[in-house]
């Protein structure tokens, strides 16, 4: 039998949920029909798993978990504090709890998510054994982005190369992906659960009252099965290894490295990946321009620039692909990586924020 894990998501900062000018409230331990939130998730996936772990974002946190996992009787579960690589985010706590278990698959779940239901889990679960990551997508294109089912040995292949790529987004996840399965939660999933209660999602204090699910509007009601190209572990750890080079200041070997993973992700036809070392292929180049200067650094900055040209029409034809999808929030995100590379290339000095305001969830 496949094993199965559950990565529960506990170490935000729950910014939506606090009170001005008050102390800073611990969502994760908000009750919730005699309930800390925490306990519900726990309790919804424990039946369906082999393992549990609650991911947290620091020590202090996990002794304040572990107190109220005892004080509810909840045994087995682990708790995983969240790998120091220089950024966070869920992307570092999910590639955290990966490595903390020995599945095949893994269900990645907020703390703020307390109606999931287990036959919803149990399909989803099912339906990604032939993809890296299932995700559900609403029929407006916009996606649960923390609400996964991955599998374990290429996700976290995955977000280690995000990470040390400082990419903290978890939509890049998905993105990321060499097989995405996008599940219509208005699909046979609203058979097990008609009111799509395992979708509601609590980020105020008001949500804990009046407990509403999404409510998205749009002509997506079928699954999206998306082949973004072929995704080589090899590849991945060169793209991995040439970030490493970078930042010891070994620039031609991080040029090499990083030329290479933009022709060979290219070639593989994942796009994601080729704009992603294109970026830092680019990257490069600009900072050795400005290290030799003169004739030689003129030529570099030209090089830097016309990198920076080509990873951004990767992430165009990226883009391209999930607007055929109806895929709205992954077209936009890549949309939004292609307009930041091509700020580079015309040499602004002052980058617009790279996601801006408008693309949201």
């Amino acid at each position: 039998m496949t094993r199965r894990a559950a990565l529960i998501l506990a170490g935000g900062t729950a910014r939506r949920f606090q009170t001005q000018n008050s102390a800073w409230e611990d969502k994760a331990l908000a009750i919730l029909a005699g309930k800390p939130l925490l306990i519900h998730a726990i309790e919804r996936v424990k039946g369906l798993v082999d393992e549990v772990v609650v991911c947290v974002n620091d020590e202090r946190r996990k002794e304040k978990y572990s107190q109220a996992l005892r004080e509810q009787g909840l045994l087995g579960v682990c708790l995983v504090v969240d790998e120091k690589c220089g950024i966070s985010g869920p992307t570092v706590a999910i590639m955290s709890g990966l490595k903390a278990v020995k599945t095949e698959f893994c269900l990645t779940l907020p703390c703020d998510m307390p109606f999931l239901e287990p036959k919803v889990a149990e399909v989803m679960f099912h339906e990604a054994e032939e993809f890296d990551v299932a995700t559900p997508m609403w029929p407006n294109g916009r996606l649960e982005t923390l609400l996964n089912v991955l599998r374990r040995d290429s996700a976290i292949e995955i977000t280690q190369t995000l990470c040390s790529l400082n990419h903290p987004r978890s939509d890049d996840i998905q993105r990321g992906a060499g097989k995405l399965l996008l599940i219509s939660p208005v699909n046979h999933i609203r058979t097990l659960d008609p009111d799509l209660k395992s979708f509601i999602n609590i980020n105020s204090k008001q949500d804990l009252k009046r407990l509403q699910t999404r409510r998205a509007h749009g002509l997506v009601t079928e699954d999206r099965r998306l082949s973004l190209g072929d995704l080589l572990v090899s590849d991945l750890h060169m793209l991995r290894d040439g970030t490493k080079m970078l930042a010891e200041g070994k620039f031609e070997e991080a040029q090499e490295a990083f030329a290479m993973c933009v022709c060979k992700f290219g070639c593989a036809g994942s796009f994601f990946w080729a704009g992603a070392s294109g970026e830092k292929l680019g990257e490069t180049l600009l900072k050795m321009s400005q290290e030799l200067g003169g004739k030689v650094g003129a030529e570099l900055d030209l090089e830097g620039k016309e990198a920076f040209v080509e990873a951004a029409n990767n992430y165009r034809i990226e883009a391209e692909m999930y607007e055929e999808n109806s895929c709205r929030l992954l077209s936009e995100r890549a949309l939004a990586d292609k307009d930041w590379c091509e700020s580079w290339a015309m040499g602004k000095s002052a980058h617009p924020h790279r996601y801006p305001s408008k693309v949201g969830r």
